[in-house]
Order: structure tokens, then sequence, then C-alpha cells
């Protein structure tokens, strides 16, 4: 066996050897993924062409998120020519994606706010709010950072 191969022999087998017994055991050199639970609650109003979001993203714990991405995907097409938050951009005429910046454990961010035009003037649009990058932070609960909302041209806000 050449040296470069018990070399890479060395550190495979290394890599493998495991530190305590039952369920407190770990790998040595493999570090656990971290685990979050983003949440994302705001409102949602419809009137006369205005699209009016509030959003508030959280992080119920028990890992801190460097950083996360949430998506805002809407059914009818936004007016061209609309001017988000240094945090967010238009990835499409229908979808807007924004950074949470830092999601501490047991935290939330500051609100985001948009005040954006629809296309036409509808009588309804669908919403759909969810995580798309979480830095590599696992999320075991996603169903609180999904949401399918249904927005009617009536100017009251639909929480979710």
């Amino acid at each position: 066996m050449s040296a470069m191969r018990r070399v890479l022999l060395g550190v495979v087998l290394a890599a493998a050897v495991v530190v305590g017994t039952g369920e407190g055991a770990r790998a040595v050199g493999v570090e656990a993924e971290a685990e979050a639970d983003l949440a994302h609650h705001g409102h949602l109003s419809l009137w006369e062409g205005r699209m009016g979001v509030r959003l508030v993203s959280e992080n119920h714990g028990p890992s801190d998120v460097p950083q996360a991405t949430v998506r805002l995907a809407f059914s009818e097409p936004m007016a061209g020519g609309q001017v988000l938050p240094p945090s967010c951009l238009w990835a499409s005429e229908r979808v807007v994606v924004c950074r949470t910046g830092e999601l501490r454990a047991a935290g939330a961010v500051e609100e985001l706010v948009l005040d954006l035009r629809t296309a036409g003037s509808p009588d309804e649009v669908m919403v759909d709010i969810a995580t798309i990058w979480s830095d590599g932070v696992a999320d075991g609960n996603a169903l609180n950072d999904r949401h399918h909302v249904l927005v009617l041209a009536t100017v009251d806000p639909y929480v979710f």
C-alpha cells in the first residue's frame, strides 16, 4: 500500500471513530446538521389594483439561521418598474424574493412591508409564500413557513 493510500485510509478511519455510547454517540469530525423552525406570518390586502404585503419572519429554534430567503408568488402579474426594498428583488413579473437577514433562535426580524401595483385591477389574487433557502439549516416543520392565501379585492387584511 502506498503512503498516500495509508494516509487516506487513516483519515477515513479517524472520521468514523465514534465517541460515547447509546443515544449520545457521535462521529468525530462529523458536525450535526443545524435545525430551526422558520415561520412567516403577516397579512395581505388588495384594493383598486394595489397589493399590500406585511410579512414577519421568525425562527422558533433551536439553531440560529444566518440568512434565509422567502418567495412571494402572485397569481396575477405586478406592474413593471416598481422599486422594492433593498432586501428584495423581482424574480419575474409575478415573483418577489426577499432575504430575511439573520434569524436568531426564538427571534423575529423587522416587518417587511411592500406596496405593489398589479398590472390590471383583479378581483382576487392567490399568493404563495414560502422559504426557498435557509443557509443549510434544516427546517423540521415546513408547514408554518409555507402559505397559500386567497386575497379578495376588498381592502380587508387576509391574515396568514
